[in-house]
């Protein structure tokens, strides 16, 4: 028997079962080069296995709103063109070929500091290993053949993978890579299995067939467990589903402190599925609209008119608020089609709202789609990364602007639609009463506002254990945030990670939070504190 203690929980809950190692296929590339008349035959084999490929996601994608971002990226033209240049210009095979660009695509959203968007790589993966199982003739494994009840422990996991898992076989998952925003992590908490990722060297420790516990609340996984450790482990998960069912019967429940304080519960989405996903944790609405994926995941700056259609169907989904953060890329976050000049401390060099106002007519665009998207339900915009008075009205005179042209142009929008910040450096934390006076809100992104005060960055693992939002000097930054907020009459909300934190909840509210904004996952879980506060 042995514990092993994990950090990262990707879906809560507890689980007793027997292990079922995955194990994938070997994917290694055939290394060997081409010779100049095997090059055409070589695109075509690629083609048809393209083509294939399209077909098989097409049929999936009608399914579920996952394979259509995948359905997307296989089509994609900078992928497409990588992968043929390969095989044209540098006489690679097309499995050595399709290998490299996708982990050349994969690496760089790997080397983003956010989490979310750093798993969006895993995607990408994905889609190579469906090309490279046609160029191999392999048949890839299938969860959907189970036939017992199961812990699936794995290297990591894909949406490809548990499309057809059955949640009343497979009890949980363990894998040793992944991260908590991965597809398969969303797929797991929507399904109700609980999750443990980034468990290094699990597979060593497991045998197929190894009882297994795991209580993804704590983090902790009990291999070969004795049949006392065995009989707490099902006590415990017939009181973990106790208690989830209790959470879900208060999503119809208001969030209201006991002396009678309206809290607003939201979520943090990258899209409009992660809005379907949030709705039946009746959500007061969207907290935070990430809307760099519609730039990350595309060949070019998404246009007015692409832009306005996903806007719209998003505020029609969540008509009570839909708080749109405007382009935040920058930093971590680069686009396949956009050369950024390589800066020596890019996160505190050109980005966020500091491209969008050297690139007004790019940024023309959102705004008119976001404005003509606000007749359709309660759209808020909200700038990041603002620092200044001049920042911010600058932004607000491009909204003015592109007011008078849609009236001009007979478009309807919201006249009154507000306009907020993200409260995410230490010039926003000092100038707080300033900018409250001509801000409508304020929204909280700890993330950023952590590291920034506390001199750490957080995707540094030698001084990770410095990164932490309940330091006094950040509870004090977000306490002047709001009082800042509330002397001028504006709603101040948090969408940094600390919101979705039950820890944090008793602090938050006491500094007098208005709204939270998370990932759907917590929002049962901090519902529950809220009311008990």
């Amino acid at each position: 028997m042995e514990r092993i203690d994990v950090e990262k929980t990707a879906s809560r809950g507890i689980a007793a079962a027997v292990a079922y190692k995955y194990l994938e296929p070997d994917w290694t590339p055939d290394m060997t080069l081409l010779a100049e008349e095997e090059v055409e035959a070589e695109q075509q084999r690629f083609a048809a296995v393209k083509g294939a490929v399209l077909q098989e996601l097409g049929e999936l994608a009608a399914e579920n709103e996952i394979f259509a971002a995948h359905l997307e990226i296989a089509d994609d033209f900078m992928l497409q063109e990588g992968i043929t240049s390969k095989i044209r210009d540098e006489k690679k095979n097309a499995q050595l070929a399709v290998h490299e660009v996708v982990e050349e695509f994969a690496a760089v959203f790997a080397a983003m500091d956010d989490a979310y968007m750093k798993e969006r790589g895993a995607d990408i993966k994905d889609v190579g290993k469906r090309f490279l199982a046609g160029l191999k003739g392999i048949k890839r494994p299938d969860l959907g053949s189970l036939s017992s009840e199961v812990i699936v422990v794995a290297k990591d996991l894909y949406p490809s993978d548990t499309v057809k898992l059955s949640p009343e076989l497979v009890k949980g998952i363990i894998t040793e890579e992944g991260g908590v925003t991965s597809h398969v992590s969303i797929i797991a908490k929507s399904m109700n299995i609980p999750t443990l990722v980034g468990v290094k060297g699990i597979l060593d420790k497991v045998e197929d067939g190894m009882m297994v516990c795991m209580d993804a609340e704590k983090g902790i996984i009990v291999t070969d467990p004795d049949a006392s450790v065995l009989s707490e482990y099902q006590e415990k998960k017939k009181a973990y589903e106790e208690q989830r069912r209790h959470l879900e019967s208060l999503r119809n429940v208001p969030a209201v402190t006991k002396d009678g304080k309206r809290i607003s519960l939201c979520a943090n989405v990258g899209n409009v599925e992660d809005i379907r996903k949030a709705l039946p944790m009746n959500i007061d609405g969207v907290g935070l609209f990430r809307s760099e994926f519609l730039y990350m995941e595309n060949t070019h700056f998404p246009t007015e008119e692409e832009q306005f259609e996903v806007y719209k169907e998003a505020a029609m989904l969540c008509p009570q608020e839909l708080t749109i953060r405007t382009l935040d890329i920058g930093g971590d976050k680069d686009l396949s089609y956009f050369d950024f000049e390589k800066e020596e401390n890019p996160f505190l060099g050109w980005r966020a709202i500091r491209i969008s106002l050297d690139m007004k007519e790019m940024f023309k665009e959102q705004l008119r789609a976001i404005l003509r998207a606000s007749a359709f339900g309660h759209v808020r915009i909200m700038f990041p990364m603002i620092i200044s008075l001049e920042e911010l009205r600058e932004a607000k005179a491009l909204v003015e602007e592109c007011k008078k042209e849609l009236s001009a142009e007979g478009k309807v929008y919201d006249e009154k639609i507000e306009l907020g910040m993200m409260m995410e450096t230490p010039a926003s934390v000092l100038l707080a009463e300033t900018f409250a006076k001509e801000a409508d809100f304020f929204s909280i992104g700890t993330n950023d506002l952590t590291q920034y005060l506390l001199a750490v960055d957080r995707g540094n693992k030698k001084i990770a254990d410095r990164y932490d939002y309940f330091h006094p000097a950040v509870v004090s930054a977000i306490g002047q945030i709001i009082r800042a907020g509330h002397k001028e009459g504006i709603k101040v909300g948090m969408c940094g990670e600390m919101a979705g934190d039950k820890r944090a909840v008793p602090i938050l509210l006491e500094l007098g939070l208005d709204e939270f904004s998370m990932s759907a996952g917590s929002i049962d879980y901090v519902r529950e504190q809220i009311i008990n506060m």
